[in-house]
């Protein structure tokens, strides 16, 4: 392995620490690397708290071996004053003479400028080292940048014969998830800000779309409901969890939610596209049934689907939505159920 992909890998590692906490920021990692030898490192810990260089910075006993060393980091330092000062001025201010950045900034108001403005400095700069690595940490971020919506993952669970449930009026649904795997589905709520069930799951399932099986803060619920039938007395309605109802009706009949209507002019995925954007949500959980995640895949609005393979068979049922074209695919074992993931590629 090279020197210089060694240390960002290890930056990488770092910037892993601070998942959950600093969106709608990125995840960074920065080390800082004097004679071979790694003198200081950081990470974001949190957003609206000092940058992963600005920690790597201050974690350096002697600040005069900064003007001979190289600093390492996954993401172009930013060069715009928001809740913290631009760390490209910091890395010049300091003397810092070498700067490996994983990859350029997406965000509008950094975009290369900070890269240049180190430039202009005398810095030495390298891009490009574990790229495609450092964009795959940001991919939230990223989506979110570019192309003005959330990150979109799609999950179900599917029996091994190819279904999502049995046809059902009232009633449990079917059980193709186990203990740990359903913690792991908790797990993945945690990590998202939003999450998204359509009119018939919420109806016939009651859920509660909260994380109780994982530490971390509850996503924002999302549910479809155009004629607004769903009854208030649902757990999505308990104000326990801030709740947005997307409608064509006027009339409000849920208490503790937000309704939010889309007209004729616009799908319900493109309005609600807008309206997570708005609220600055970077990333979107659907857990809905067949019909809301067909939906969303035959729109072209999905990033990753993730798919548990239960090795129960419910011999006839709903059937599990399809996935069209090609995309990246690989197949994990968790807690002995199989698990699909697709991914676009388009990061």
């Amino acid at each position: 392995m090279e020197t210089a992909e060694k240390y960002m890998w290890r930056c990488i590692q770092l910037a892993q620490n601070g998942m959950n906490h600093t969106a709608p920021n990125p995840m960074v990692g920065a080390v800082i690397v004097c004679d071979g030898r790694i003198i200081g490192e950081g990470y974001h810990v949190r957003c609206g708290e000092a940058h992963a260089e600005v920690n790597a910075i201050r974690s350096v006993v002697d600040k005069e071996s900064l003007k001979r060393s190289t600093i390492y980091v996954s993401l172009e330092p930013c060069s715009h004053y928001g809740k913290t000062p631009p760390c490209a001025d910091l890395i010049i201010r300091m003397q810092i003479p070498r700067v490996v950045i994983g990859c350029k900034d997406p965000f509008v108001q950094v975009a290369g400028q900070g890269i240049e403005r180190l430039r202009n400095a005398g810095c030495e700069v390298v891009v490009g080292v574990l790229e495609k690595e450092c964009r795959q940490l940001i991919r939230h971020f990223i989506t979110f940048n570019t192309l003005r919506r959330p990150y979109i993952t799609l999950k179900w669970a599917e029996s091994a014969d190819g279904f999502i449930d049995v046809v059902r009026t009232q009633g449990k649904p079917a059980r193709l998830s186990n203990d740990l795997t359903a913690m792991r589905v908790h797990k993945l709520r945690a990590e998202n800000d939003a999450i998204m069930v359509g009119t018939n799951t919420a109806e016939l399932d009651n859920p509660s779309l909260t994380v109780r099986h994982w530490w971390g803060d509850n996503p924002l619920r999302v549910v479809t409901d155009s004629e607004l039938r769903l009854s208030g007395e649902l757990t999505l309605f308990d104000g326990t969890v801030p709740t947005l109802v997307l409608t064509r009706c006027g009339e409000r009949n849920h208490p503790h939610a937000e309704h939010v209507l889309w007209g004729d002019d616009e799908t319900m995925l493109e309005h609600l596209m807008k309206e997570l954007y708005q609220r600055k949500k970077q990333t979107l959980m659907v857990e809905g049934g067949r019909q809301l995640l067909q939906s969303f895949i035959d729109a072209g609005l999905w990033d990753e689907i993730i798919i548990e393979k239960s090795a129960q068979s419910l011999g006839h049922g709903i059937s599990s939505p399809q996935v069209h074209g090609e995309n990246a695919f690989e197949s994990e074992c968790h807690f002995g159920h199989t698990v699909l993931h697709y991914q676009k590629v388009n990061i």
